[in-house]
């Protein structure tokens, strides 16, 4: 591995670290946006009954925002539960973008290591390329510079890629994986207004 990087030159620097932050974001969100910690299943259903058993209390609310992205939300709607439908739905909204803007945290980061890997892959050939013209000489090619930009060139385009495809793939699993818990959530804040304020049976 160390006499690939040796081959890569210096341009490998840069890729490798991507590399490495590219990896812990993935990891970090795996784990984030895994569907039992941000919808946790039957919460709602839970929700309703104990307000309809025992009523909200502050202590209530405190537990339910702390327990997951969707109970924040809940926790919204039922701090506001003596209001207005429409006070009660304009206070899920907000926090619902909080919400929202938290789940999709480091996916920029992420985006922008897919798709600008390719970028520092193709400075790396670049960088190749002028070694191997500098091999030139009246006398002839230097053939271990000429090698030597060779790989340059192709191992930092390579690697480039490497770290490029797999980011695009994660970045866009993440988008959609967050785009289809807003959905759900929004689901389940309407039915808990409308549930509270009697427009639905459970």
């Amino acid at each position: 591995m160390f006499s690939i990087i040796q081959a890569a030159g210096w341009p490998i620097w840069p890729l490798l670290l991507a590399s490495i932050i590219a990896v812990a974001l993935i990891i970090e969100r795996l784990v984030a946006l895994r569907r039992s910690k941000v919808l946790p299943a039957g919460l709602l259903q839970r929700v309703v009954a104990e307000y309809r058993q025992n009523g909200s209390s502050e202590a209530m609310i405190a537990g339910l925002e702390a327990q997951s992205p969707l109970g924040r939300i809940l926790a919204a709607g039922l701090r506001n539960v003596g209001s207005s439908r429409d006070i009660m739905k304009e206070s899920i909204e907000e926090t619902g973008r909080a919400v929202s803007h938290d789940l999709g945290r480091y996916l920029t980061t992420l985006g922008t290591i897919a798709s600008i890997s390719p970028l520092m892959g193709l400075f790396g050939t670049v960088v190749g390329m002028i070694e191997i013209f500098g091999s030139q000489s009246p006398s002839g090619a230097n053939p271990m510079q000429l090698a030597h930009g060779i790989s340059i060139a192709l191992y930092n385009t390579g690697f480039g890629l490497l770290i490029a495809i797999p980011g695009m793939i994660f970045w866009r699993h993440f988008r959609a994986l967050v785009d289809g818990f807003v959905i759900d959530m929004e689901q389940q804040a309407v039915r808990l207004v409308e549930l509270l304020h009697g427009e639905r049976k459970a």
